[in-house]
């Protein structure tokens, strides 16, 4: 079996960066798309916060373009999902279904995925009024009214900063009891702009047919009634589930199931790197996920040079 200079996992801005940057290092890299090809760019619409896009781009744009300028340099990329890696020693091997690979180096840029609530009507708006990322689409809702659904710190670090832009912002909650932390919790409340709705969900997101959000089908759990409330869009404050599972018992994880490395992007087993939102619940950007998938790359470069390969 030929053993490969490095695998990457993931086609989001950090697994292609990464590409990138191994292909122009004549490292051949083998990419996999995983279970989300492009990543949560791919359901976004215009991204405006990406350098060098004056006008923006288009979230499947920007990354079609990573794509091909990997290939452009000789990056390898196939469709396929990691189901079980070996890295208790090197080369690590890597299972995708019937498909084994070896490789001297693994970089994971496998992302996380946003929670969502599961709606069909939610996921024919993602992008066109439903968000998961305030910081990326916020500013599209300047003026209006908007909703948050969640009771953890995400929801309320969502609203706050949602505040910059809205007139109004509503935090949906299904419970009276919130997850959120004393001081996020009480910062939101204190806001004159933010508003709660508990013991309350979300039956549906109103309006497919015309490819926007106008207003949201809720229901009182209390008396089980459901009624209209018009809003401009949703974001979904629920979290975010990284894609790392299969490394369990192999690699260091924080308790809610994302990486953990040292100098930026180094796990505890050496030659094994992570990357962009599989490793960073802070920032979540595609600038910084691009930075932190370059620096993989060139991590791995070095550490192939000191290894004779």
């Amino acid at each position: 079996m030929q053993v490969r200079n490095t695998v990457i996992l993931g086609t989001g801005c950090s697994g292609l960066t990464a590409a990138i940057y191994a292909a122009r290092a004549n490292l051949k890299p083998l990419v996999f798309e995983g279970h989300e090809p492009g990543g949560q760019l791919s359901l976004t619409t215009l991204v405006e916060n990406f350098p060098g896009f004056p006008e923006g781009i288009q979230g499947p744009e920007l990354i079609e373009n990573m794509k091909r300028q990997a290939t452009r340099f000789g990056a390898e990329i196939r469709t396929g999902h990691l189901s079980k890696a070996d890295l208790s020693k090197r080369p690590f091997t890597l299972h995708f279904g019937k498909e084994t690979v070896q490789t001297e180096t693994l970089i994971i840029a496998s992302g996380a995925s946003a929670r969502w609530l599961g709606l069909p009507s939610e996921q024919a708006l993602i992008g066109h009024g439903v968000s998961s990322c305030a910081t990326c689409d916020g500013f599209f809702f300047s003026g209006k009214e908007i909703t948050v659904i969640g009771g953890g710190d995400s929801a309320m670090e969502e609203a706050l900063f949602l505040t910059r832009f809205a007139t109004k912002v509503t935090v949906i909650h299904r419970s009276e009891a919130f997850r959120a932390s004393k001081i996020m919790l009480d910062r939101a409340k204190q806001h004159d702009k933010i508003k709660f709705l508990t013991h309350t969900v979300v039956d549906e997101v109103r309006d497919v047919e015309k490819k926007e959000v106008t207003s949201l089908l809720l229901r009182d759990l209390r008396t089980n009634k459901s009624y209209d409330f018009p809003t401009s869009a949703m974001f979904l404050g629920i979290g975010h589930i990284p894609n790392a599972k299969m490394f369990e018992g192999q690699l260091d994880a924080d308790k809610d199931g994302y990486l953990l490395t040292q100098n930026f992007v180094h796990t505890r087993v050496p030659g094994v790197l992570a990357s962009g939102d599989v490793s960073d619940r802070r920032y979540r950007q595609a600038i910084t996920a691009a930075g932190t998938g370059c620096m993989a790359a060139l991590e791995v470069e070095k550490f192939l040079e000191e290894h004779g390969r």
